[in-house]
């Protein structure tokens, strides 16, 4: 091509600020998501919790839920450092996140395993496309992320070894629950 014609496709040129924006809406999303995920284990918790023979799920969540307590408390800690604010739809996540892990626990241990194998699966999908987006741009992130995606595929595991799978409607109840975290990190992201 001479350099007086113009090429018909040309690259866009990244906006001003892109990446920093970039880096806020996963950082943003990124705390949705464990906030989500604590309030689903205490919903769980919640139930069984108050149930003498549950004494082991009990304690098996409860694990879970202290490694998503981790994740949670370096995913504020990086909003505030970053000035990145949260999303607005936190007061929703944290009743949407209860109801749902309590509501699956009331169906019973496997259904609360079928919860969670369901939700982990997502957040290890999305872990998984975060630290191929940000490739070598920023590797301090990018491990974090990784390694944050490990623990979510042993919770996956964990549920999938209690009996996730058996629950009556796993597919069904999967989908639902999944296309519902589909829709969170979408919000989640930009709001």
């Amino acid at each position: 091509m001479s350099e007086t014609e113009t090429d018909p496709h040309p690259t866009p040129t990244p906006k001003p600020g892109s990446e920093a924006r970039r880096k806020a809406e996963m950082l943003r999303v990124d705390h949705a998501g464990e906030y989500g995920a604590v309030q689903i284990y205490k919903g769980q918790r919640a139930v069984f919790d108050k149930l003498p023979n549950k004494a082991r799920m009990s304690a098996l969540l409860k694990e879970m839920e202290e490694g998503e307590q981790h994740h949670l408390a370096t995913f504020d800690k990086l909003l505030t450092e970053t000035g990145t604010r949260p999303t607005v739809f936190a007061p929703l996540w944290n009743v949407a996140g209860f109801a749902l892990g309590a509501g699956t626990a009331l169906m019973g241990e496997k259904a609360a395993m079928a919860c969670t194998s369901a939700v982990e699966e997502v957040i290890e999908q999305h872990y998984g496309q975060q630290a191929e987006e940000i490739g070598d741009s920023d590797p301090a992130l990018r491990e974090m992320i990784e390694e944050f995606r490990e623990d979510e595929i042993a919770h996956k595991d964990t549920a999938l070894d209690e009996g996730a799978e058996e629950t009556p409607g796993y597919g069904f109840m999967k989908a639902v629950i999944q296309a519902g975290c589909h829709l969170a990190i979408k919000v989640s992201e930009k709001v």
